[in-house]
């Protein structure tokens, strides 16, 4: 007998670990897949770290989060979409993976359904799994990487537990508009369909950005901080929807991660101060500079916020065969595989020093001419 669980068998390691790994290996590399901001965390949020260590914030929190936190949280999401939340709507999460953890935890059961726009984020499908549920995919390839409302509607069951979506996404980059949210809304109404709304990337968004709280009452959202503030080690996030699955989450956490880490909870009070204006403008910058260069060359995919680039193998390559071909230049990208069931796509990164950025998109254009 097996001394592990049989549901370990159900996911594999990540590809795009795989590729971090990889990275370590060669020598220099110019390396487009890390998705994490290439700056620094503000010296405001650093400061108010450190403070917080010194005042002594060092303990357990409540499990729910710090009350001047959840405070301030509920009144961005009110300012950001409208959507006045009550204080046991929201849970302050171990970064928006642990959220997504804790509500397909909460949420999912064997046989369960819940369905996946393709391309989708690499740990959707594996936490479906996981859990004893299945995936069920939506195939977004034909609509401009969009949501099709009548596709959507025909994969819903009676065993669909939640609609999962990823806006702006990784890795496509692209935004849904609200007449496409409202759309959704329409096709999930009927069923009373839960959405899980994933909105990591909401601030890095270059063209308007909708929450789908905004459309549709029936939503769990899940937001946090680490990419806005460079701060992804700090594993800070946020879940807002019904109370009952806010609950269920909660009680979760306390068997699992207890709490959100104090030091990150405190220091994120000091969010509010940092101007966020200039970051956002510096990847809009790298997501144009990248796009003039591989735009004669590459398909990609309309890329409106976060900051990948969606991109199709040239020619007669898969997606796997053209990032050998790119490895083997020393430069790293990651195969489309590793978010989707099709393999003819790969991602790029773009959070890289400009030089950099040059060099790879050219390396990649040279490589697509042969």
């Amino acid at each position: 007998m097996s001394r592990l669980a049989q549901r370990t068998t159900r996911i594999d390691a990540s590809g795009i670990r795989r590729v971090f790994d990889l990275a370590r290996s060669l020598k220099d590399p110019i390396n487009l897949s890390i998705g994490q901001p290439d700056f620094d965390v503000p010296d405001e949020l650093k400061q108010a770290a450190c403070d917080a260590i010194h005042a002594g914030h060092n303990t357990y929190t409540p499990t729910q989060g710090i009350a001047p936190l959840r405070s301030q949280l509920l009144a961005e999401e009110k300012a950001f979409s409208g959507r006045e939340w009550s204080e046991s709507e929201l849970l302050v999460t171990s970064g928006v993976s642990g959220g997504l953890f804790l509500a397909l935890l909460a949420l999912v059961e064997e046989g369960d359904e819940v369905i996946i726009p393709d391309p989708y984020f690499v740990m959707y499908k594996h936490l479906v799994s996981l859990f004893g549920g299945t995936p069920v995919y939506l195939d977004t390839y034909d609509s401009d990487f969009g949501i099709d409302p009548e596709k959507l509607a025909a994969l819903i069951t009676p065993k669909t537990k939640a609609l999962l979506l990823n806006s702006p996404a990784n890795p496509t980059g692209r935004i849904l508009g609200r007449k496409e949210l409202e759309d959704i809304a329409t096709v999930c109404r009927k069923q009373d369909t839960l959405v899980i709304s994933d909105e990591i990337y909401r601030q890095f968004a270059y063209t308007e950005m909708v929450s789908m709280a905004e459309v549709y009452e029936n939503t769990l959202v899940l937001a946090g901080h680490s990419k806005a503030y460079g701060m992804t080690g700090w594993r800070l996030g946020y879940a807002c929807g019904p109370a009952d699955i806010i609950g269920a989450m909660t009680m979760v956490q306390q068997y699992s991660f207890v709490c959100a880490p104090a030091v990150t909870q405190f220091a994120a009070l000091a969010c509010p101060q940092v101007i966020l204006g200039p970051y956002i403008e510096e990847y809009r910058v790298k997501r144009d500079l990248m796009v003039g260069i591989l735009g004669d060359h590459f398909e990609l995919a309309p890329p409106d916020g976060a900051f990948y680039l969606w991109a199709k193998a040239p020619g007669q390559h898969t997606g796997s065969s053209f990032v050998e071909k790119a490895i083997a230049n020393n430069l790293l990208i990651i195969p489309g595989s590793v978010f989707s069931e099709r393999d003819t796509h790969f991602r790029i990164c773009y959070t890289v020093p400009d030089e950099k950025l040059r060099q790879g998109a050219e390396l990649l254009c040279k490589l697509a001419r042969g």
